[in-house]
């Protein structure tokens, strides 16, 4: 195995390709795009609202502010900057859904597709509730394009169908696309060296990983029973929160007495931060502090914007009790910042292999603190926790520790795909 700067030169393409022509926009773009941009607009006038409100009434600087809205003429004016821009939106969108026919919606690019997962990992949720057309449907995929769970179409798509099954479920903010990096991505490696009939699962990232767990339960049962072949092996490979998702799914699939758990026989964990991300957890605190005064509480709405998902990452929420409590209580109570999960034990009789990465080099010494990937610590990659009851029982023989490596380096390392390659081909 060469040095990292060696594998980093090998895997880089041999000539950079030419710059792709841009697409035009599409109708659901451009109505998702005029959506957004009416609710910034009110959203950013409530803020100016309450801001306005505390100081006119001279609220103390610690402590609750007023609530309701302005009133007489300053009231009169943030109503009207509400209903004309109600009524710009609704005019742009009946627009551009007439256009819808004559632009298309059949446009894609790599471009627009990570644009499009970052945008649904940070407002998912919200594009959801909002009925937005930039929302990502959930989706399994092969090359980019969409599949349909039917026994023929599966056969005439995925052609050869081999009876084991790969798939990949990508993280935050990404796609399925994005498991391409540095011209490598481990499931097309993965297909030719073990035989897998590889699929991706592309799905919005910003919404609950547990509403997205109860999908995709549901969506590997149709994908087995439409398969051409009898499934004999099911693995599935989740980068970041994706390992997050694949433990939920497996969770609410025997809940609902589904027949894929019994097919599933490996599962492994890449960068996936069981235990949570230190970054989501600071985000909480400073949504705390603004709370703290009326002057501040405003601002507060903007720390919120994070999604159901990134709120997730918290503590690694899997099953929808562990936000719903959090939900029922106050938005910045201390109760919100502690980890009150349900402890989910890892699925009985199947493999589970963990893969972390640490942005420093190997230590000398064993037992010395290692820093994380930089978004995921190296004790939440692997599983580990200070409390049995929410330590994932993962053998040593099965965790593996990347060194030198941020946390999307994982998805390129030639040292972590022969890690995989090896685990997957143990019987």
């Amino acid at each position: 195995m060469g040095s990292k700067n060696e594998n980093s030169q090998r895997l880089l393409p041999a000539r950079l390709p030419a710059k792709p022509i841009r697409p035009a926009a599409t109708a659901d773009d451009l109505r998702g795009a005029s959506q957004l941009l009416i609710d910034a607009v009110k959203g950013v006038t409530d803020i100016v609202e309450a801001m306005h409100a505390t100081i006119v009434r001279v609220s103390p600087p610690v402590g609750e502010g007023p609530t309701g809205r302005t009133r007489g003429i300053s009231g009169l004016v943030y109503r009207s900057v509400r209903g004309v821009t109600h009524a710009v939106g609704v005019g742009l969108d009946n627009a551009l859904a007439g256009l819808a026919p004559l632009i298309g919606s059949s446009h894609s690019s790599p471009r627009r597709e990570a644009l499009l997962a970052v945008l649904n990992g940070v407002l998912g949720d919200y594009l959801v509730a909002s009925g937005n057309p930039l929302a990502i449907p959930m989706q399994l995929r092969r090359n980019g394009q969409p599949l349909r769970l039917e026994r023929q179409a599966l056969a005439a798509d995925c052609t050869p169908a081999s009876p084991r099954l790969l798939v990949l479920v990508h993280g935050l903010c990404m796609g399925d696309l994005g498991w391409q990096r540095a011209g490598h991505e481990h499931g097309e490696a993965l297909a030719r060296d073990l035989g897998y009939s590889v699929l991706h699962l592309r799905y919005n990232s910003g919404q609950h990983i547990s509403s997205n767990g109860r999908e995709f339960a549901t969506l590997l049962e149709q994908l087995v029973q439409a398969w051409p072949l009898p499934v004999d092996e099911l693995v599935i490979l989740g980068h970041s929160m994706g390992g997050l998702l694949a433990r939920s799914a497996f969770h609410y699939a025997q809940q609902d007495g589904l027949k894929w758990p019994g097919l599933l026989r490996k599962l492994v964990f890449l960068g996936t931060p069981h235990h949570g991300s230190p970054l989501e957890r600071a985000g909480s605190w400073v949504d705390l502090v603004l709370g703290l005064s009326p002057y501040s509480a405003p601002f507060a709405r903007l720390g919120n914007i994070r999604s159901a998902g990134v709120k997730d990452l918290r503590h690694g929420n899997l099953l929808d009790e562990d936000w719903q409590r959090h939900t029922a209580s106050a938005q910045h109570s201390a109760g919100h910042l502690r980890d009150r999960r349900t402890p989910v034990p890892l699925p009985a009789g199947v493999r589970c292999y963990a893969i972390a990465a640490s942005k420093q080099a190997k230590p000398a010494a064993p037992g010395k603190r290692l820093a994380g990937d930089g978004l995921v610590p190296v004790s939440s990659g692997l599983g580990q926790h200070k409390e049995q009851a929410l330590t994932l029982p993962i053998p040593a023989t099965q965790l593996f520790i990347a060194y030198g490596l941020n946390h999307f380096e994982l998805l390129s390392s030639d040292e972590v795909y022969a890690q995989l390659r090896r685990w997957l081909a143990e019987n």
